[in-house]
């Protein structure tokens, strides 16, 4: 059983939108297609992945780098003892060979691109969805039948106000979803205000069931006026109101902010992940962590973090990973995290889930096909398959 070749292309992600900081417009994915030379079905078995929304395609690091050394790796090097799977923390290990420790930014991202691809395959190869396969290794021995899910949206468009904004979100709750979240920061505080109550009044003023996500805007003193402006409401979460890097602004509106804080999808590592529960005034039972596998080396290195935060005294369901893609999903269903986001409608082919699974009352299902379930999205398998 060997790697035969490994293929990448950076392709678009359909979005005219844009948060508090960055406009989605120009941003591109790295896909990337893993062939061995196990033949099922007449066709070579492939394992597919990418990097999820937020960053930028990895050619570069994946062609110069990561590709490499998986394709010059002995065959023994990548399989489990007795030869009969790919071992991922093995893949993981070639991947990052005579990489330097710390500096996690974009290399996190194409190694965690191939490692997606490595766990697609090695369920493939098992003959079972991943989130069955992760289940029986590191959860409870049986996935969730159904995952919570929010709607992520309420974007920032020109000339949109907040009857648009209000219709965007009852279009989320049409769809089936009980929980949105919305962005704030960009605008003044008094019209992120009036656009909070505007969300609230399709809500029936429920604020547990409204999230807010500053993207990083804030500095400390601003991050604190908006926690006081907001707290009244009640809502979900107030989502990283500063840099995901900056552990003590995190902690300082941890102590006048007494509601939910979300942060954690821009840490790209165990050790910065860590660093946060650590240091960052995050709360165990009340806070939740974002982070996404597909960002931050892939499912080998989350499931370090989630070893790590667990020995911190967090539970897995405060996890709650970014990206609203099938791979954060399956981890979710197998792992017995607190559920996932989700982004009806943009990021496309990469958000969303499985065709004809639809949501009800804020839970999604899970295909029941090997691996994280690829060709049960046809937009998304369409792009995999030309790669």
């Amino acid at each position: 059983m060997r790697v035969v070749e490994v293929r990448e292309r950076a392709v678009p992600i359909a979005s005219q939108i844009a948060n508090a900081y960055i406009d989605f417009g120009k941003m591109t994915a790295s896909v990337v297609a893993i062939e061995t030379d196990l033949v099922r079905d007449g066709s070579p078995l492939t394992g597919y992945g990418f990097n999820s929304n937020g960053r930028y395609a990895q050619s570069g690091l994946l062609r110069e780098r990561f590709i490499p050394r998986l394709l010059e790796a002995e065959p023994e090097e990548l399989l489990e003892a007795g030869g009969e799977n790919f071992d991922p923390h093995r893949v993981w290990a070639v991947l990052m060979r005579n990489e330097k420790p710390g500096g996690h930014g974009e290399r996190s991202v194409a190694v965690g691109a191939l490692d997606m691809a490595v766990w697609d395959l090695v369920a493939k190869i098992a003959a079972k969805p991943l989130h069955r396969l992760l289940a029986e290794r590191f959860g409870d021995g049986e996935p969730a039948a159904t995952v919570s899910v929010y709607a992520a949206g309420g974007y920032y468009h020109p000339g949109k106000d907040e009857a648009g904004l209000v219709e965007e979100l009852e279009g989320y709750l049409g769809l089936g979803y009980t929980t949105v979240k919305m962005k704030v920061g960009g605008v003044p505080l008094t019209d992120d205000l009036r656009r909070i109550e505007a969300a609230l009044g399709i809500l029936d003023g429920d604020g547990s069931r409204l999230a807010v996500d500053a993207n990083g805007r804030f500095d400390l003193p601003t991050a604190v006026e908006f926690g006081a402006a907001i707290e009244p409401y009640g809502l979900r979460w107030y989502e990283e109101a500063g840099d995901p890097l900056d552990y003590q602004l995190n902690a300082r509106l941890a102590e006048s902010y007494p509601l939910c804080l979300a942060t954690g999808e821009n840490l790209f590592s165990m050790q910065d992940a860590r660093n946060l529960v650590r240091f960052g005034g995050v709360r165990p039972g009340l806070d939740v962590l974002q982070m996404d596998p597909a960002l931050s080396y892939g499912l080998t290195e989350y499931l370090r973090t989630l070893a790590a935060i667990e020995a911190e005294g967090f539970d897995r369901r405060s996890l709650v990973p970014h990206g609203g893609h099938q791979f954060g999903l399956a981890i979710a269903a197998g792992l017995g995290l607190g559920g996932n986001e989700s982004y009806p409608g943009v990021f496309q082919p990469f958000g969303g889930f499985a065709d004809g699974i639809a949501v009800k009352d804020g839970e999604v299902g899970l295909p029941e096909v090997p691996g994280i379930g690829f060709e049960a999205k046809a937009d998304l398998f369409a792009v995999m398959e030309a790669v």
